[in-house]
């Protein structure tokens, strides 16, 4: 018999035993527990099973409480879950307390052994920051220009949670730093969902003005407006069936905000200048990089908004923080970039490798494809290393061989205080003139949005 131990818990003897027998004819060691309370009282005596597989529905103590519990006493205990009933808000709280995989009851003998099959699968390992190291990373190509890796333990989780979360008909909010990766999370999530076969349509909530964005996301009649010679359909209306992604939802502005909440409350909304109600069964996937409990706090962001947005919440973490992400995205954007403009693939030598996993790229991901394509233009190794560690010595990071710290921080650091202190001043004095729209802001200071949203959490800029 194999040494791989799986615990049945149901409370209803004939799934047991037909569970049991299914398993045991792939050798697998196989206990059974009748009810969450035993589970629990086993494992708390010893029991150290490699799977539990659970059952959602039981009397006394249910499955998500069985499950909660036994997280809290094995928090590396893998679950999987079976049910009787599509329960969406249960299957998303279980995913939420860390169960790995959900099978609806009745189960056919191959469905439950390849989910036990999949939920055993070991971990891998996470690689070393080497550049000759053997890497395995999960690459799915989304399309001609985007796809999604994995090769950090942080990304194969949320690879994991995207697997689960696209069979429930949610919203999900997307959260991290501009450039990290959300859309491509997001077209991985539609790609995955039973909607795959129909739209995405994408809105950048930020790139339009308000008027606009109303009659972009929601339509219009003709005659709303001067210029509307006749009716056209929103995005809504266009991705009937299918999935929206709002990005940078939180520059939405609070009228907006309330037509978008009952569009997520009843699948109802009126064109711009329209009377009639259109319908619309439409996914909701939202990303913002913005703090989205300050921005409740602060009154810019609806908080009913967001708690009917928040059904499930993925925080995509920065580059700087899975650096295993970088070697085999350098090779990625070199393969993918140098095919676009059909130019010959240049050499990522260990030295350029070490200075990006020095280099903190506030940028994320879009900061490294465009260093990428700069490579490839200049064909000059040297040269765009000492711009990254130009661009380092400016955010405070030195390299291995740029200038040394001087005693008591020296004229280099106070002279870099000043230029902090003036430009923390200056981003804060534009940000008040525009009422911290930070897209205007960035316009009036001519620098990059992307630049601006990194100098203000550099300078730790907010309002008074």
């Amino acid at each position: 018999m194999s040494t791989l131990t799986i615990l049945v818990v149901d409370d209803e003897p004939s799934v047991c035993f037909h569970t049991k027998t299914v398993l045991e004819s792939h050798n697998y060691n196989v206990d059974i527990a009748g009810s969450g309370d035993e589970a629990l009282e086993r494992i708390k005596n010893g029991l150290t099973p490699h799977l539990i597989v659970l059952d959602l529905l039981m009397p006394g103590m249910d499955g998500l409480q069985t499950l909660e519990n036994c997280k809290k006493i094995r928090p590396d205990q893998k679950v999987l879950m079976i049910s009787p009933v599509n329960d969406t808000g249960k299957v998303v709280q279980a995913i939420k307390l860390g169960a790995l995989d959900y099978v609806m009851k009745p189960f056919a003998a191959g469905q439950i052994e390849d989910a036990v099959r999949r939920a055993l699968l070991p971990e891998v390992p996470s690689p070393r920051l080497d550049t000759n190291t053997h890497r395995k990373e999960v690459i799915e190509r989304l399309d001609d220009d985007l796809c999604f890796m994995a090769a950090s333990p942080a990304m194969r989780q949320i690879r994991a949670q995207v697997e689960l979360i696209a069979k429930v008909d949610v919203p999900v909010l997307l959260l991290g730093e501009s450039g990290v990766g959300k859309e491509v999370v997001a077209r991985l999530i539609h790609k995955m969902s039973a909607r795959s076969q129909r739209a995405l349509q994408k809105v950048n909530c930020a790139a339009l003005p308000v008027d606009l964005l109303e009659s972009e996301l929601f339509g219009y009649e003709a005659g709303a407006f001067t210029g509307a010679i006749k009716s056209k359909p929103g995005k809504f209306e266009q991705c009937n069936k299918g999935t929206i992604l709002l990005d940078e939802i939180g520059e939405m502005t609070a009228p907006l905000q309330a037509k978008l909440l009952h569009v997520l409350q009843d699948g109802r909304f009126s064109r711009l200048g329209g009377r009639a109600t259109v319908s619309v069964d439409v996914r909701v996937l939202a990303a913002t990089n913005i703090d989205v409990e300050k921005a409740i706090a602060d009154r810019s962001f609806r908080e009913d908004l967001y708690y009917r947005l928040n059904a499930f919440t993925m925080r995509i973490p920065p580059l700087r923080e899975r650096l295993e992400e970088i070697p085999p995205l350098l090779a990625h954007f070199m393969g993918a970039l140098s095919e676009r403009f059909n130019k010959t693939p240049l050499p990522i030598s260990q030295k350029m490798t070490a200075e990006c996993l020095r280099y903190p790229w506030p940028g994320n991901l879009r900061e490294l494809g465009n260093f990428v394509k700069r490579y490839l233009v200049l064909e000059d190794e040297n040269l765009v290393i000492e711009e990254l560690r130009s661009r380092s010595t400016e955010a405070g990071i030195a390299s291995e061989d740029s200038f040394a710290p001087e005693a008591g921080g020296g004229l280099k650091a106070k002279l870099r205080s000043v230029k902090d202190d003036a430009e923390s001043k200056e981003i804060k004095k534009a940000l008040e003139n525009v009422n911290w729209n930070r897209k205007l802001a960035a316009e009036q200071l001519n620098i990059s949005y992307k630049a601006l949203l990194y100098k203000i959490k550099q300078h730790r800029v907010s309002p008074a």
